[in-house]
């Protein structure tokens, strides 16, 4: 089978002759669109988006090809939120669109994402790596040709052993787990404030 290979940015349809206002952050949610998937954990990445928007008055209801978006600012930093409508594992699809729509590079997309290596109620910020076994994040490094940029991985916990790893993050939580998701998710919309207002450095050195 011949290896896929990924148009180049100027033929993706939709995309604006004139490039939208640049931020200096992007910040994409990884989940799954659809109601059935709203609660699942593979949707925390979602989680983050709207507890963000809430935060900051950033209504991110606008549909574009690969993105629900919405435009605004943190402090007094211009970001964009956005929430891809393809599944997670065409995540890379959502994100290289974003990179070509604002003109920005890898290092200024921060992927947020569901992790089964960490904890329930513990997040971890990078500038930088691998995939780590999470397809969306595979998706993304495909599709842009690169693991440079920033992620900030939010625990879900791991199936019993043996247990079905698929099933597992497309399964609801517990309400014990939510209310630890919970927390994650607001510390996690803190460190993405924390990104923009005192570096990457600084904000792994506070919430890592």
């Amino acid at each position: 089978m011949p290896k896929f290979r990924w148009p180049p940015l100027e033929s993706i349809p939709g995309l604006r002759k004139r490039p939208a206002e640049r931020p200096s952050l992007v910040v994409v949610g990884l989940g799954n669109p659809g109601p059935q998937y709203a609660r699942t954990r593979h949707n925390v990445g979602f989680w983050c988006i709207d507890r963000l928007a809430a935060n900051h008055a950033i209504d991110v209801r606008r549909r574009h090809r690969t993105s629900l978006i919405g435009e605004g600012t943190i402090g007094d930093t211009r970001v964009v939120l956005a929430k891809p409508r393809t599944f997670v594992n065409r995540s890379g699809d959502a994100v290289r669109y974003l990179l070509a729509r604002y003109r920005v590079s890898p290092e200024d997309v921060l992927v947020v994402c569901d992790d089964i290596a960490l904890d329930p109620g513990k997040i971890r910020l990078r500038p930088s790596g691998s995939a780590g076994g999470h397809n969306g994040l595979k998706s993304i490094i495909e599709a842009l040709g690169t693991q440079q940029f920033p992620r900030l991985r939010v625990g879900i916990g791991r199936p019993a052993d043996g247990g079905d790893q698929i099933g597992f993050v497309v399964g609801t939580m517990s309400q014990a787990e939510e209310q630890l998701a919970d927390t994650s998710v607001a510390c996690a919309a803190e460190a993405v404030a924390s990104v923009l207002s005192d570096g990457i450095e600084r904000a792994m050195n506070r919430f890592n």
